[in-house]
């Protein structure tokens, strides 16, 4: 017992937390199966490997903001033109990511823009990448505040920090100019560094007005289409669709 307690407080002291959670369960195993020294070895860093990497996903996972968990094998691609079952499949190998790629998706309200970027994000942070999802009202509020408080100073450093950006809802309420320019800083910075999903339900052609300054609007989309993929999606909402069914 005394060398079990010395190897307990040996792992502690050396931080290995997956260890000291599962060291008597191994030294159980190891002594009923009779293991070798080597296996009884890799078991240990086995233990530690895995409980760091569901750490560092549970981390990832609140560090990501999702505001609900979406899968990709729920969305009904039947209901929606614009977006296939391939170019999910295509999108979920992640070179896009890799490669500093940009997704946009346009189209009206319900038609699952928000569900798509939602689950490219979840599947994206189970493969080890860092996500931030914000709408972008939320994402305004935070560059609007970064230089009084710390809270919003710590979120857009994560944000820039992450491997993707998703950015919802662009489109349903104005920015004023000074916004606006926060805004393009931000997605000057995150220009080939970063990749960026973005959800709206207005068109190229309206973003100018939606900004207040066409020239900058016309920056701020050369750069998010530089390195994009874009689908326009077209369908009945959802949540039409919810009501009719259950009047039905």
């Amino acid at each position: 017992m005394k060398a079990y307690e010395q190897a307990l407080s040996l792992a502690e002291t050396l931080k290995l937390k997956g260890v000291s959670r599962s060291l008597d369960e191994m030294v159980n195993d190891a002594e009923s199966r009779k293991v070798s020294y080597i296996s009884f070895l890799n078991s240990v860093f086995s233990a530690e490997i895995s409980w760091r990497a569901k750490r560092r996903f549970e981390r990832n996972m609140a560090g990501a903001h999702f505001p609900m968990i979406k899968r990709m094998e729920d969305f009904d691609f039947g209901g929606v033109k614009g977006i296939g079952k391939s170019d999910a499949v295509n999108l979920l190998d992640f070179r896009w990511i890799d490669n500093k790629e940009n997704i946009l998706f346009f189209g009206p309200p319900g038609v699952g823009k928000t569900h798509l970027s939602i689950a490219l994000g979840v599947s994206a942070v189970e493969k080890g990448y860092k996500v931030c999802f914000e709408r972008i009202t939320n994402l305004i509020k935070l560059l609007r505040t970064s230089e009084i408080q710390k809270t919003s100073e710590y979120r857009i450093r994560r944000i820039m920090k992450s491997d993707l950006i998703i950015i919802d809802e662009i489109g349903y309420t104005p920015i004023e100019k000074r916004e606006a320019n926060l805004f393009f800083n931000l997605i000057s910075e995150a220009y080939e560094n970063l990749s960026v999903i973005v959800t709206s339900n207005k068109s190229f052609e309206t973003w100018a007005e939606m900004m207040g300054d066409g020239v900058m609007t016309t920056a701020l989309l050369d750069r998010l289409l530089h390195h994009a993929r874009v689908y326009t999606l077209d369908g009945q909402s959802y949540r039409t669709k919810k009501i009719k069914n259950k009047e039905e």
